[in-house]
C-alpha cells in the first residue's frame, strides 16, 4: 500500500512539474535592474508579459497572438521548448547624429514556443531589456506547417496601469501631419475633428487608434513612449485604443484586401518598443529605438556631409513662386537657382534644393485627369540642370535633387534606375522625395507593407548610387538610419508649411514643445525652421507663423536633423543680425543634453558640434511667457566662454510683436546659470564659443 501511495504521489509531482514547466514565469532585468519583464503562459497557454520599473508595474498582463488568413490563429496551446538569455554591451560610433558615441547595453531573453496541437507550429519571442526601456519582437522560424504567413491581425497588447496623460495623433494609415492632442487616455478619439480632405495628402482612419510614437505621463510622474523599431518588410503599426479598459493593441496598416503582412518563413517582425523615463528629457536622450536596429551596413558614407540648405520651397507656399512651368512665376529656373547658390556660398550654407524643376507639375495632384506624367530626368525649359550643378560646384554648394512622385509608385519605380543614374552622373548626393496623395496602385496605403518595401527599395537605390534620402510623406522613422545612414531625414510631421496655407490658424506655439517627445523620438525631422517674416506680410495676410523670431532660431537646436533648411526669402535674411546664428549653428553633433523640459510647455536643449566643439543652446515655450534658468554645467571645467544670446525683446509676443529680438554677449563658465525671459510663443538661441 505504501509503494502504491508513493507511486501516485510521484505521478502527481511529475504532472505538477510538467504544468509548471509549461506555465513558468521567466524574468529578465535591465543591466541596472530597474526594469523587469515577466514572461509566462496563461491558463490557456497563451504568451503574455508584464513590465515593471523600480517594482512599479507599468504594463500589466498583456497577451500576444496572431490572426492568419486561411489558417488557425497563433494564440493558445503553446508550450515552452527552450529559453536563452544573453548580455550585450558595446559602444558604437554614429556616422552622423545627435551623439558621436552610443552605448548599446542590454540583457536579452529568447523564448522558443511550440503548439501542443497537431500542427505543432513554432513561434519565438525575443526580449531586449535596456536601462531606458524594452524591445520585443516575434520570430517565425522556418517550419513544415507554416511556410507562408498572411497576417490579418497582430494582437500585441499593452495593458496600461492607469488613465495616463497622453500626447497623441490619430492612427491614420496615410499621413502623420496632425497637431498633437493632449488628453487623458480615456478621452482619446481619433475621429474627433477629423475632416477627410483637410490635408493636402490622402488620409484614412479606419478605427479609434493612435500612431506611434505615442507618449504618456503616469500619475506617479513616470514617462512612457510606445513605438516600433526596425520596420522592415512588414506593415506599420498603429495602436488601437480601448478607452474603457485602458488598453492598447497593435493594429497593423493593411490594404483594401484586408491583408496586413504577407511573408515566407523564416522572418522577424519589427521590435515593439517601450521607452521608460523619470524625466521627459531622458526620452530624447534615449537611444533605445536606434539601438534596436542592426549596425551600419553602408561601407562608405563619405559622399554625405550634414549640412544646412536653401531652396525655393517657401516661395511655393507663400505664393511668390510656382512649381509648374505654366504658372505666373515658375520659381525653379536657372537664374533664381544661381541667386540662391550665391547666397548660400556667402553664408556657410553648403546645399541648395530646387523643387518643380522637372516636367509634370501642371496637374500633379489630379491623377484621375491622367495628366500626371512626372519625368525625373527631364527639366523644364527654363532650368538648366547641368549648368546649375556646375555653378554650385564652383561655389562649394551642392545640389539636392527633388522627386515628387504624387504617390504614383508604379510610375516612379519604372524610372528609379534612370533617375538615380542621372544623380550619380552629376554627382548629386542627396534627394528629397515626396509622396503626396493616394497611392497607386489603388488599395494600398502609405504606411502598409507595400509602401514600407518601396521606401526600402529607394534606400537601397540610394546606397547603390551614393545618394542620401530625405523622404516626405514617408513611413515613420524607426531607427533604420543606423543600418542605412543614407536615410538622413524625413518629414512625417505637421510642418512649417501649415503656417503658410492651412485654414485652421497654422501650428500653435505648443506644437513644437510636444514634437520632440513624440515624433522626434523616432528620428530626424525635416521641419524647415528659420522663418524671419513670421507675419507673412504682404503675401499671406490671413496666415502667420505662430512663434517669435527667436523661437525660430532655437528650433535649429531643439529639432534634430542632419539637414536643416534655411527656407525664408533671401531678402528677409539680408542685413538681419539674427541671421548670424543660422550661419553659425551646427548640424552634426558630438553630444546632446536636454537641460530642462515639460512636454507641451517648454524645452531647453544643448548640443555640442562635432568638429568645432562649440556648444549651441535652444529653448522654446508654448503660448505662455515664462522665465527659464539655463545651467551651463556641461561646459569644460576651468575654461571661460563667450555666449552670444539671441532672445525675445521686451514686449515681444508671437501674435502682437513676433519679430522683436535682442542680441547680447557675456562671458560664461561651467558655474554660470543664465536667467532668460521667454515671450509668449517665444524662444532663445545661444552660441557658446571657448574664449581663446
Amino acid at each position: 500500500m505504501k509503494n502504491i501511495l508513493l507511486f501516485f504521489l510521484g505521478c502527481i509531482t511529475l504532472i505538477s512539474c510538467e504544468e509548471n514547466k509549461a506555465n513558468f514565469v521567466t524574468i529578465i532585468e535591465s543591466p541596472n535592474k530597474n526594469i523587469k519583464v515577466n514572461f509566462s503562459l496563461s491558463s490557456e497557454k497563451q504568451p503574455m508579459y508584464v513590465v515593471s520599473f523600480k517594482n512599479e508595474t507599468v504594463i500589466d498582463t498583456s497577451k500576444m497572438s496572431f490572426d492568419l488568413k486561411d489558417a488557425l490563429s497563433l494564440e493558445t496551446d503553446f508550450k515552452i521548448l527552450n529559453t536563452t538569455t544573453d548580455t550585450f554591451n558595446e559602444t558604437w560610433q554614429m556616422v552622423w547624429g545627435e551623439d558621436q558615441e552610443v552605448i548599446n547595453n542590454y540583457n536579452s531573453l529568447k523564448i522558443e514556443l511550440q503548439e501542443t496541437s497537431e500542427l505543432k507550429r513554432k513561434l519565438n519571442i525575443i526580449f531586449k531589456v535596456y536601462n531606458d526601456g524594452i524591445g520585443f519582437r516575434y520570430e517565425f522560424p522556418k517550419q513544415e506547417n507554416l511556410t507562408n504567413v498572411t497576417i490579418t491581425d497582430e494582437n500585441t497588447e499593452f495593458n496600461l496601469t492607469g488613465n495616463h496623460k497622453t500626447w497623441w495623433i490619430p492612427g491614420d494609415w496615410d499621413i502623420y501631419e496632425y497637431l498633437y492632442t493632449t488628453s487623458k487616455f480615456s478621452d482619446i478619439n481619433a475621429f474627433k475633428d477629423y475632416i477627410p480632405g483637410a490635408h493636402l495628402g490622402q488620409t484614412y482612419i479606419p478605427e479609434n487608434a493612435v500612431n506611434t510614437p505615442v507618449t504618456m505621463k503616469t500619475d506617479t510622474g513616470l514617462y512612457l513612449s510606445f513605438h516600433e523599431a526596425d520596420l522592415t518588410d512588414y506593415a506599420g503599426m498603429t495602436l488601437a485604443v480601448d478607452t474603457i479598459n485602458l488598453e492598447m493593441k497593435s493594429e497593423l496598416v493593411g490594404n483594401s484586401k484586408g491583408i496586413k503582412v504577407s511573408r515566407a518563413t523564416p522572418f522577424k517582425t519589427p521590435w515593439r518598443a517601450i521607452q521608460i523615463a523619470e524625466k521627459p528629457g531622458d526620452l530624447i536622450e534615449s537611444k533605445l529605438i536606434i539601438n534596436l536596429n542592426e549596425p551600419n551596413s553602408v561601407e562608405d558614407m563619405s559622399f554625405f556631409t550634414p549640412t544646412k540648405y536653401v531652396g525655393i520651397w517657401w516661395d511655393m507656399h507663400i505664393g511668390t513662386g510656382n512649381w509648374d512651368y505654366a504658372g505666373k512665376n515658375h520659381a525653379a529656373n536657372t537664374k533664381y537657382a544661381k541667386e540662391l547658390i550665391d547666397f548660400a556660398s556667402e553664408n556657410n550654407i553648403n546645399a541648395m534644393l530646387v523643387e518643380g524643376w522637372n516636367i509634370g507639375w501642371e496637374q500633379w495632384w489630379d491623377k484621375k485627369a491622367k495628366k500626371v506624367h512626372f519625368d525625373f530626368v527631364t527639366p523644364y525649359p527654363d532650368y538648366n540642370l547641368q549648368e546649375v550643378v556646375a555653378y554650385g560646384k564652383s561655389k562649394n554648394v551642392a545640389l539636392i535633387m527633388h522627386h515628387e512622385t504624387s504617390a504614383d509608385i508604379t510610375l516612379y519605380e519604372k524610372q528609379l534606375d534612370t533617375a538615380f543614374a542621372l544623380m550619380k552622373e552629376l554627382k548629386i548626393h542627396a534627394v528629397k522625395t515626396g509622396y503626396v496623395g493616394s497611392v497607386i496602385p489603388e488599395g494600398e496605403y502609405h504606411h502598409g507593407q507595400f509602401m514600407v518595401n518601396h521606401y526600402q527599395k529607394v534606400l537601397e537605390k540610394g546606397i547603390e548610387n551614393q545618394v542620401a534620402i530625405n523622404a516626405h510623406e514617408p513611413i515613420k522613422a524607426t531607427g533604420k538610419r543606423r543600418t542605412y545612414p543614407v536615410a538622413i531625414s524625413r518629414e512625417g510631421v505637421r510642418g512649417q508649411e501649415y503656417n503658410a496655407w492651412s485654414d485652421d490658424g497654422g501650428n500653435p506655439p505648443e506644437h513644437l514643445t510636444i514634437v520632440p517627445f513624440t515624433r522626434m523620438l523616432g528620428g530626424p525631422i525635416d521641419y524647415t525652421p528659420g522663418i524671419f517674416n513670421t507675419t507673412l506680410k504682404p503675401y499671406k495676410v490671413k496666415n502667420q507663423v505662430n512663434t517669435t523670431l527667436a523661437h525660430q532660431l532655437a528650433l535649429y537646436v531643439v529639432l534634430y536633423s542632419p539637414v536643416q533648411m534655411v527656407p525664408d526669402l533671401i531678402k528677409n535674411y539680408k542685413n538681419n543680425p539674427a541671421f548670424q546664428f543660422i550661419r553659425d549653428v551646427g548640424v552634426d553633433w558630438k553630444k546632446t543634453k536636454v537641460l530642462d523640459a515639460e512636454i507641451g510647455d517648454y524645452i531647453i536643449v544643448a548640443r555640442q558640434e562635432k568638429k568645432s566643439k562649440k556648444w549651441f543652446v535652444g529653448a522654446i515655450t508654448d503660448e505662455n511667457l515664462r522665465t527659464i534658468k539655463i545651467n551651463l554645467d556641461f561646459l569644460e571645467e576651468g575654461k571661460t566662454y563667450i555666449a552670444t544670446i539671441y532672445k525675445d525683446a521686451s514686449g515681444s509676443h508671437y501674435l502682437k510683436n513676433p519679430e522683436a529680438y535682442k542680441i547680447s554677449k557675456q562671458n560664461v563658465t561651467k558655474e554660470t546659470i543664465l536667467t532668460i525671459k521667454l515671450a509668449a510663443g517665444g524662444g532663445c538661441a545661444i552660441s557658446i564659443v571657448k574664449n581663446q
